[in-house]
């Protein structure tokens, strides 16, 4: 299989197999920097001599670090830049075709989604997403292989339940990569924060084609019966602070304690994407504290700090993922 010259903007654009030999680079990948052995065109620096440069108009700890440590490891150049012309005194359009005079790859974090898909029209090198309003596709990446890791069974035999704020960029992607590798998906949330019927419709055709389902219903209960992953996310992104309160009287009813996770009725693990409001130790939680009296957010300390949860494994396991991504679209060597 080869995705030399693919951008990666959306989960939308893949197939099933080329999602798992993304995933099943990562693992090959990941042994090869823990020292454990991988094939013969994996060994050495895959992307020598290649350039990439970071595009960043939203903050990041994950995503940053990992892009660069995934470059650095196998031999590219980085450019970190938060301050280009871009939008202000250069056109998009314009900025994308000098970036792919300079550079074999882009990747692009920040607000509207059609930001990526212009770079990689007008680029003409692989754009990868680090995440738009609208989706988020290496985070999936790394939570499949993250499933895969602890739970020692295929996606497609595996149920995913989603419980928060519907219609984010993280549950938004966490339903397409659900639907495109036939894994069972379902999203606890209030009327208010469905997931757009669209996007819906879509990822229902692509689960109907891959013999799994979708459901969207209110009740967390409901949704995690039978669940092998219980996935939650803070509950307002960024560039939505001042609806604090409003999301707090809505996704309160939401959060992930220790009974919810329970209450499968199996061995369950616990993802997030990271950072999470699990406990008092950062200026927002003390502020949310003062201003609402909750000491936790949209998931109690208690199973943030529990064996099931492998949220620092997904947060290495976005490097091994961004790190597939990049060799599987930019190197000449696989």
């Amino acid at each position: 299989m080869t995705l030399k010259g693919r951008s990666f903007l959306t989960l939308k654009d893949y197939s099933k197999d080329e999602i798992l030999y993304l995933i099943s680079l990562a693992s090959q990948l990941k042994a090869k920097k823990k020292g454990g052995s991988c094939p013969d065109n994996l060994k050495g620096r895959l992307l020598e001599g290649k350039n990439i440069v970071l595009l960043f108009d939203k903050t990041s700890t994950r995503t940053r670090c990992s892009f660069e440590v995934a470059a650095f490891d196998e031999g590219a150049g980085v450019t970190f830049l938060t301050n280009s012309q871009m939008g202000k005194k250069e056109s998009l359009e314009d900025t994308a075709k000098v970036l792919g005079r300079l550079y074999d790859g882009i990747e692009y974090r920040g607000f509207a989604h059609k930001v990526v898909e212009d770079l990689a029209l007008y680029s003409g090198v692989p754009v990868w997403n680090g995440l738009t309003d609208d989706d988020h596709p290496t985070q999936v990446l790394a939570d499949f292989l993250t499933a895969q890791e602890h739970l020692g069974k295929p996606l497609d035999e595996m149920k995913l339940a989603y419980v928060g704020d519907g219609r984010n960029n993280v549950a938004n992607a966490l339903m397409i990569g659900a639907a495109k590798v036939g894994m069972d998906y379902a999203v606890a949330t209030p009327a208010s924060l469905l997931p757009s019927e669209e996007l819906v419709a879509e990822c229902r055709a692509w689960a109907d084609a891959n013999g799994s389902s979708i459901d969207i219903v209110q009740d967390p209960a409901e949704a995690v019966k039978g669940a092998d992953i219980i996935y939650t996310d803070i509950w307002c992104s960024m560039g939505e602070e001042d609806k604090m309160a409003e999301r707090i009287s809505l996704l309160k009813p939401y959060q992930v304690t220790m009974d919810l996770l329970k209450s499968t009725g199996k061995k369950t693990i616990f993802e997030h994407c990271l950072p999470s409001f699990h406990d008092l130790n950062t200026t927002i939680a003390q502020s949310v504290k003062e201003k609402f009296g909750l000491d936790e957010m949209e998931v109690t300390d208690e199973v943030f700090r529990s064996e099931a949860s492998v949220v620092f494994d997904e947060a290495e396991n976005r490097m091994h993922t961004i790190k597939a991504v990049m060799v599987a679209t930019m190197s000449d060597r696989i």
